[in-house]
């Protein structure tokens, strides 16, 4: 009874939240300073036609780079909760092959998944997208090959080092910044042409930095949860 009503008078205040904050605020003029000085100069100042881009690598990558610290926390705790459980033995290649058109699905699946994750990361300071966006697309190809070959799942230890590595060169790149006396992940190289796929300077590696470690770790927990069994 008491977390009922609890639940009901917790309802009931962010409701009342909302509506002053409906009644308080003019539609379609938002009071934020910060986000409109954004609008203004992110284009002429880090040269992404992708505002969001701008926002998430240049005005608040040090945001970003707690986010894949969030992201690796969480796949280690993973890992280490299923750690101590038994795993399922490993199929062999005669009981554990998927039928011909599963397996002929993932073959054409799997190099097109591929395009697309590197599509995705390496246009997201043009458009829509990014390192997270495409980096959950690789991890998709990775892990989708497994349902048809089982017995050829990709190497853990493969996946750790470009995990390792990618996170080693996103911070490179912003300590690099600090070399030319900038701000920590300071975009370097020159803005260049807004709207050109090499523009934006170094942006678009920090990108691909993101979208290899969200990749490798996504396929790393995806692929630990396949391999569990039932505890012994």
């Amino acid at each position: 009874m008491l977390t009922r009503y609890g639940s009901l008078l917790f309802a009931t205040g962010f409701a009342f939240l909302l509506f002053s904050l409906f009644i308080a605020l003019p539609m379609g003029e938002p009071p934020t300073l910060a986000g409109q000085a954004i609008l203004n100069e992110a284009a002429n100042s880090v040269g992404a036609a992708n505002i969001v881009t701008s926002v998430v690598l240049a005005y608040r990558g040090i945001d970003t780079l707690g986010e894949l610290s969030i992201l690796f926390a969480a796949a280690t705790a993973v890992g280490l909760v299923l750690g101590g459980q038994a795993r399922a033995p490993r199929p062999s290649k005669e009981d554990g092959a998927g039928g011909f058109i599963l397996q002929t699905g993932v073959d054409l699946l799997f190099p097109l998944l591929l395009v697309v994750g590197f599509y995705i990361i390496l246009h997201g300071h043009l458009t829509p997208g990014g390192g997270f966006q495409g980096g959950v697309v690789l991890a998709a190809a990775l892990v989708l090959p497994v349902l048809a070959r089982p017995e050829e799942s990709p190497s853990p230890a493969a996946l750790a080092w470009v995990e390792g590595l990618a996170g080693a060169a996103f911070i490179a790149t912003g300590l690099a910044a600090l070399a030319y006396d900038h701000a920590f992940l300071t975009p370097l190289l020159g803005a260049g042409q807004l709207g050109d796929l090499f523009s934006a300077g170094t942006l678009p590696l920090l990108y691909l930095a993101v979208g290899l470690k969200v990749g490798a770790e996504l396929a790393k927990l995806l692929l630990r949860l396949a391999e569990e069994g039932p505890a012994a």
